[in-house]
């Protein structure tokens, strides 16, 4: 079992449009139910059936009405939770009234899929599920690489943390609705119908700046790989961009090869430092060192913030990525020499080459510099004993 409980992102202004539309669906949820006077049993209200979605027999407002009913607590509670979880966001991104008009747009896209699929077993339908699918399809959008929580149980319980893109297309959309498809109550079509709205018509407005882009949503994400496949095509077949020598497709009219290298490069690292940016102010560290490594791989003389350098270089160095650690140390004395607490990071330098990489050259080189710049009598006695190990 994986449940999606946090997400690492919180938004910027109260999404009022998300919490009403959860109150209203609660609200709506409390009326829908009576005692039965025979049973004592709860039981649905005469009126609940005239608004449940009948494919080719109920009217048009029922595709909207539907999405504000549940059949049981259970389903209310995660429907709403998973509202909640995704919704705030993409709330806040697209503001409160366009947010309210893509929800029901999405309930009532969920419920034309459903109907035109299930034409010829017209069985009534309720549920938020697809408008919420629609609102879980425009979060993988807008935030797909933003982290994701999730508790699992299987022979133990635990968390984990997951990229939103790979749990929310892996597991909600192909898992959960194209190979789980089981049980017949359960309206996967609709699901189904719902994420393709969220995540087309999302896309559409960020190709079309109906929606502001930036640096970690899937559209630029799209950009930065074709803007990749255009330079591979460029230099397929032995083309040298740099010298223009060699055979190969040619490159756009007015782009020299030199200049199309270099403005590719140039657009990569405007890119990845945008979005290493926005990893800190996420205050995803985890994040924010895969792009910087990935920053090194395209242009190795880019330099982040000191402090910026010296989290993503702890961060590398807890995650045990020793020699990509040791490269971000390296680079932050280079830069940052002058640091108050350059003889720690000196110290956290030697120790990798000593206990890890194996280059007992480097270290005793580090550790020394480390010896003559601490002052802390715990690290100093640490940065003797490293020295000792090398020495014996």
């Amino acid at each position: 079992m994986l449940l999606p409980i946090r997400v690492n992102i919180e938004p910027r202004r109260t999404p009022y449009a998300n919490y009403v539309l959860i109150a209203v669906n609660i609200v709506i949820f409390l009326l829908q139910f009576t005692i039965h006077p025979q049973t004592g049993q709860l039981a649905f209200r005469p009126w609940v059936s005239d608004f449940m979605l009948v494919p080719r027999i109920s009217p048009w407002w029922t595709f909207v009405t539907y999405a504000f009913l549940h059949h049981d607590f259970w389903h209310i509670l995660f429907n709403m939770f998973f509202l909640y979880l995704f919704g705030k966001n993409v709330n806040d991104k697209l503001g409160n009234l366009a947010y309210a008009v893509f929800y029901i747009c999405g309930a009532v896209f969920s419920g034309l899929g459903h109907a035109l699929l299930h034409a010829a077993a017209p069985v009534p339908t309720l549920g938020a599920s697809g408008a919420v699918a629609a609102v879980t399809g425009a979060y993988l959008v807008l935030f797909p690489q933003s982290l994701l929580t999730i508790i699992y149980w299987f022979f133990f319980i635990g968390t984990i943390q997951v990229p939103a893109m790979y749990f929310i297309a892996l597991k909600m959309i192909f898992l959960d609705n194209i190979l789980a498809r089981g049980r017949s109550s359960i309206a996967y079509d609709a699901h189904l119908a719902g994420y393709a709205f969220g995540i087309g018509v999302t896309l559409l407005m960020l190709a079309t700046r109906l929606v502001s882009t930036n640096q970690l949503d899937l559209w630029a994400m799209i950009k930065r790989w074709n803007r990749r496949r255009r330079y591979r095509d460029v230099v397929a077949d032995g083309y040298d961009p740099f010298s223009g020598t060699g055979r190969g497709r040619s490159v756009e009219a007015g782009d020299g090869p030199k200049a199309f290298a270099e403005k590719q490069r140039d657009a990569d690292v405007r890119d990845l430092r945008s979005a290493i940016s926005r990893r800190f102010d996420e205050r995803n560290l985890a994040a924010a060192a895969d792009l910087y490594i990935q920053l090194m791989n395209v242009d190795s003389d880019q330099v982040l913030p000191r402090q910026h350098l010296l989290d993503v270089a702890n961060q590398l160095a807890s995650d045990q990525r020793a020699s990509e650690a040791a490269r971000a140390y390296g680079q932050f004395l280079a830069h940052y020499g002058s640091y108050e607490h350059a003889g720690q990071v000196e110290l956290m330098l030697g120790i990798l080459y000593c206990r890890y990489l194996h280059r007992p050259q480097d270290a005793v080189k580090h550790l020394q510099r480390a010896a003559e710049r601490l002052s802390d009598p715990t690290q100093i006695q640490m940065c003797r004993d490293e020295l000792a190990k090398l020495e014996s």
